[in-house]
C-alpha cells in the first residue's frame, strides 16, 4: 500500500495492479487521471465515483502507486482514511472501498452514509 500525510485515499497492491491494468488496455480512453469520489444517492445517502477523468478546478491532484489521481476537494472529507482495494474471489470481484468515516453502508458497499 502506499499512502502520505496528505493523500486522501490509499490504494492497495492488488488495486493499483487492476488499475494500471484497466490503462495498459486503454480503458481509459485518454483521460490521464483515476477520479475518486462521491455523489449523493445510493441506498444509505452517498455512492463511491471510480473512473478516468480530466482533472477540473476544484480537484486536488497527487500521485499513488504511479497512478495520476483526483479528487474534488468537496469530496475530500467524505474519503479521508478511505482505502481503496481491489477483491478477485468467489464471494466478491471489482474495486472495493474500505472507508471508516462511514457510519453504515448499504449490503453491496456501494453507498454509505457518513
Amino acid at each position: 500500500m502506499s499512502t502520505t500525510e496528505k493523500e486522501v485515499v490509499t490504494i492497495t497492491d492488488r488495486a493499483a495492479r487492476q488499475i494500471h491494468k484497466l490503462m495498459a488496455q486503454g480503458e481509459n480512453e485518454g483521460k490521464p487521471f483515476l477520479r475518486i469520489g462521491v455523489k449523493g444517492g445510493g441506498c444509505s445517502g452517498l455512492s463511491y465515483i471510480i473512473d478516468f477523468d480530466e482533472a477540473g478546478e476544484m480537484d486536488t491532484q497527487s500521485t499513488i502507486m504511479d497512478i495520476p489521481v483526483v479528487i474534488d476537494k468537496r469530496q475530500a472529507m467524505y474519503l479521508y482514511g478511505t482505502v481503496l482495494d481491489f477483491k478477485d474471489g468467489l464471494d466478491a470481484r471489482g474495486f472495493v472501498f474500505e472507508n471508516p468515516q462511514a457510519s453504515s453502508t448499504c449490503g453491496c458497499g456501494s453507498s454509505f452514509s457518513a
